[in-house]
């Protein structure tokens, strides 16, 4: 995998870290603020993981994973914006 698509694939998923934690954080005492959290963290902790799995590699290189990927980081972004 070429360096700079593994560091597109690790920021977005530190990315997705970072907002879930943020969500946490600024929503505590509201209800159901863990799982709304989780949803956000988990995505981004497997995305994270997977690239540093030889084997993902060229799974995460095919159109269809970048764009998948994608369409679902910008989701999970809207959605904790929007929760």
């Amino acid at each position: 995998m070429k360096s700079d698509l593994a560091n597109n694939y690790r920021m977005g998923g530190y990315l997705l870290i970072a907002i879930g934690l943020i969500n946490l954080r600024y929503q505590t005492g509201q209800s159901g603020v863990l799982t709304h959290s989780l949803t956000i963290i988990i995505p981004g902790t497997a995305l994270l993981i997977s690239t540093w799995i030889p084997a993902m590699h060229k799974v995460l290189n095919t159109r269809a994973s970048k764009a998948m990927t994608l369409t679902l980081g910008a989701f999970l972004i809207a959605y904790a914006v929007i929760n």
